[in-house]
This record gives C-alpha cells, sequence and structure tokens, in this order.
C-alpha cells in the first residue's frame, strides 16, 4: 500500500470521526456493562448521518393569560389597524365578532346580510358571515380568517377554531396559552 493511501485512509477516517462527532450527544457518557444490560442499539451508519441533517425551525409565539375569570383573553390587532380584545373561545367554530367591534374593524355590519343562524350558550341569534384580513396576537399573524358578525346576543368577541386551527400549535400551561405559527 503506497503512503498516499495510508495517508487518505487515515485523512478519510478522521473525517468520519468528526462528522459522527457533530452528531452525538456529548453529555452521553458510556456507562460500564452489567450482565442484565440489553444489547446496544447498532450505531448509525455514516451514509445515515450524512442524509439526516439538523433542522431548526423558529416558529412565531404569544402568550395569552388567564384572567380571574377563569377565561383566557387577549387584545389582537385586526386588519392591521383595530385593537380588539378577545375571550377564546375552543368551543365556536369560527371567530365571532360583535356589531360594536366590527364597526371598529370598518366591516360596515349595518350593511352586511345576518341569514345564518347562530346557535350560543344564551340560545339562537342571526349572523353574517366575513372574511378578516388578519388577526396578529404578538408574533402570530393569521391571514384571511372566517368570522361571524353577530348582530346581537354577543357581549365580547371570541377567538374561535378558525384561528386556532391555522396554528402550529396551541397549548395550555397552567395559567397562560401559548400559541404558536
Amino acid at each position: 500500500m503506497k503512503t498516499s493511501h495510508i495517508i487518505t485512509t487515515f485523512l478519510l477516517a478522521a473525517g468520519v470521526s468528526a462528522v459522527i462527532g457533530l452528531y452525538l450527544d456529548p453529555k452521553l457518557e458510556a456507562e460500564p456493562a452489567t450482565e442484565a444490560a440489553a444489547p446496544a442499539a447498532a450505531a448509525p451508519s455514516v451514509a445515515s448521518l450524512a442524509v439526516e441533517e439538523p433542522t431548526t425551525s423558529i416558529r412565531r409565539k404569544a402568550t395569552i393569560y388567564n384572567r380571574a375569570d377563569g377565561h383566557y383573553w387577549t387584545r389582537a390587532l385586526v386588519n392591521k389597524k383595530s385593537s380588539v380584545e378577545f375571550m377564546v373561545d375552543t368551543g365556536a367554530s369560527v371567530v365571532a365578532l360583535t356589531y360594536k367591534d366590527a364597526q371598529k374593524m370598518g366591516l360596515r355590519p349595518d350593511q352586511l346580510d345576518y341569514r345564518w343562524e347562530i346557535r350560543t350558550a344564551g340560545g339562537k341569534t342571526m349572523g353574517a358571515s366575513v372574511l378578516v384580513d388578519t388577526i396578529q396576537i404578538g408574533q402570530v399573524k393569521v391571514k384571511n380568517v372566517e368570522a361571524m358578525v353577530l348582530r346581537n346576543d354577543l357581549e365580547q368577541s371570541l377567538l374561535g377554531m378558525s384561528f386556532l386551527r391555522e396554528l402550529y400549535s396551541y397549548e395550555f400551561r397552567g395559567e397562560r396559552l401559548i400559541i404558536q405559527q
């Protein structure tokens, strides 16, 4: 075997070792073998290490807090101009807007078609279907959100599932609701 082949083989082995070292957790330490120890899993092949690259994703997050009434409340920027206070309602199929909040958002609720029968905890009412351009809470911004404007019988706008299902995740952690996009 030529000296150049030996050096090339050595450098290739050193490179493979370096790649494997990048993928192994430096906190892992070898434990002494015992008779009852299970057989070790096969080490990953170099080919699989070359294909699998660590992926990092930076998600936009926002935190919504629980108030004394037991509900999660947030203030959102709607259509890039109106600040609207929402109560999170996972039982609401769509975002529900009060007549007054719809006015603030520039939706002209007096000109909408209130033909949809809506069932609420308080009974039945009529609603008008609208599409909200954007709802933004902190860093989280959802576009083209289905919503209903209720002519009456709604005291508070509700952040329903038409917003929540567009998120990557939402998680309740004690007094906080963490949403990610």
